[in-house]
């Protein structure tokens, strides 16, 4: 959540929608974990030609008010990217895939700020989703080398 962090991902998740060919509206994906990476892209959409709409996918829907499990800005409809902090088993990106599905949305995939490598992404494409991660955890340990290890 600093603003390193946002000035990186934003544009870098941006531009990885856009080699997808996911064509979205909005970007979200269950709090708290996709928050931050949501609202990122959204704003570094801001001046592009197609600005993206950022939502968060509650854990459990209110009950009071208007009861709903998505907040923000998506609308019935919209081609969404679901947004995933890490992925381990799928189960996070999962619940929201739901969610937007349930309020009448299309997914179009999921991003993933870190693929741990652990299952979860062959969960999330059994189910007929591409996932597209930032980075894996291998790359990560490669780069760190085994000295740091």
């Amino acid at each position: 959540m600093n603003p390193e962090g946002l000035a990186l991902i934003g544009p870098l998740g941006l531009a990885t929608l856009d080699q997808h060919g996911w064509n979205v509206d909005s970007v979200g994906g269950l709090t708290l974990g996709a928050d931050p990476i949501a609202y990122a892209i959204a704003y570094a959409s801001a001046s592009s030609k197609r600005p993206r709409r950022a939502f968060t996918v509650r854990k459990e829907a209110k009950t009071h008010g208007t009861g709903k499990l998505i907040e923000g800005p998506f609308v019935s409809g919209d081609r969404v990217a679901v947004v995933e902090d890490v992925i381990t088993t799928g189960g996070s990106a999962l619940r929201a895939i739901d969610a937007v599905l349930a309020a009448g949305g299309v997914v179009a995939g999921v991003l993933a700020l870190v693929d741990r490598e652990e299952g979860g992404r062959d969960v999330i494409e059994a189910r007929g989703i591409p996932v597209a991660p930032l980075v894996r955890a291998r790359e990560i340990v490669d780069g760190l080398g085994a000295e740091t290890l």
